[in-house]
């Protein structure tokens, strides 16, 4: 291997990890705040449009602490990246879209930006310090497959958790 191959690869395996402990401790964070004050989030989901909201708030503390745990490890990318992607389009649509681009007027940026990162993330694979290497599964699937399974399965996810349970709120 080159110096060059090494430094790239070398390079490639810091930004895999960084990606994955941004977004996995962001999510992390998130599920774990509505995971402590499910009474609040609960009502607030309910506030916004969700049917069954305690369940919401549950379902909500659960996958985001899961996916982001998922994320950090390098666990499931393709899968835990779906779960981000997911969590981010249910939260813009339900939320942010309305609101212009700009999230300090609770806009739509920051979740694009949490699930362009989990999709790039899927396509570049967990690297080399993660469960998916030690297992294997980072070679069963990868890149654009993978970022394919990262977007499709949280659209779709999304677009489920979306038709069974959200009303826009009429105001």
């Amino acid at each position: 291997m080159s110096v060059t191959s090494t430094t790239r690869s070398g390079g490639r395996a810091v930004a895999q990890l960084l990606l994955r402990g941004a977004v996995g401790s962001t999510m992390i964070a998130h599920g774990l705040k509505h995971g402590r004050s499910l009474d609040g989030t609960a009502n607030w989901f309910g506030s916004i449009g969700f049917q069954q909201p305690r369940l919401q708030a549950q379902a909500s503390a659960v996958v985001e602490v899961g996916a982001g745990a998922a994320l950090v490890a390098g666990a499931a990318t393709p899968l835990s990246a779906a779960a981000v992607v997911g969590t981010m389009a249910v939260a813009a649509r339900s939320v942010h879209l309305t609101n212009g681009f700009f999230i300090t007027a609770e806009g739509w940026e920051y979740v694009m930006n949490l699930a362009t990162a989990s999709v790039a993330l899927a396509a570049l694979g967990a690297g080399p310090l993660s469960v998916d290497r030690v297992t294997g599964l980072d070679r069963l699937l990868s890149g654009k497959r993978a970022a394919a399974v990262a977007a499709g399965v949280g659209i779709g996810a999304a677009g489920a958790q979306l038709a069974a349970f959200y009303r826009a709120p009429t105001s």
